[in-house]
C-alpha cells in the first residue's frame, strides 16, 4: 500500500508559477511510475504529466508541454510538478497517482494507476 500526499497548491495570477510535490509514505516511490492529473469543476479528471520510475521517460498533455516540468528525486521520495506561465484553464484539483510499471507507455488514463493522493487545489486568476 502506498499513501500519496500532494502539497504546493494555492492561488496565483495568470502568468505565475507554482510547484506541486507528491510525497509517499509507507513505501518508496522509486519503484513506481508517477503521474499528475487534474479535475476542474464540472469536468472529468484529465491527465497532465507522467514520469517513469527511473525518471528516464516523461510525457505531457499537449496544452502544458513547454510550461510544466515533471521530475523526481528518488532519494527524497518525491515527485515534483513545476508549473510556469499558468492560465485560468489550469485551475483544478491536482492529484498525483502511482502505478506499478507496465510495458505500456505512456500511462495516460485514470484506470492505469493503482494509488492516488487526495489532491491539492490550484486556482489561477485572470
Amino acid at each position: 500500500q502506498v499513501q500519496l500526499v500532494e502539497s504546493g497548491g494555492g492561488l496565483v495570477q495568470a502568468g505565475g508559477s507554482l510547484t506541486l510535490s507528491c510525497a509517499a509514505s509507507r513505501r518508496t516511490l522509486r519503484s513506481f511510475d508517477v503521474g499528475w492529473f487534474r479535475q476542474a469543476p464540472g469536468k472529468e479528471r484529465e491527465f497532465v504529466a507522467t514520469i517513469s520510475w527511473s525518471g528516464g521517460r516523461s510525457w505531457y498533455k499537449d496544452s502544458v508541454e513547454g510550461r510544466f516540468t515533471i521530475s523526481r528525486d528518488n532519494v527524497k521520495n518525491t515527485v515534483t510538478l513545476q508549473m510556469n506561465n499558468l492560465t485560468p484553464e489550469d485551475t483544478g484539483v491536482y492529484s498525483c497517482a502511482a502505478r506499478v510499471p507496465q510495458p505500456s507507455w505512456p500511462p495516460l488514463r485514470v484506470h492505469e494507476y493503482d494509488y492516488w493522493g487526495q489532491g491539492t487545489q490550484v486556482t489561477v486568476s485572470s
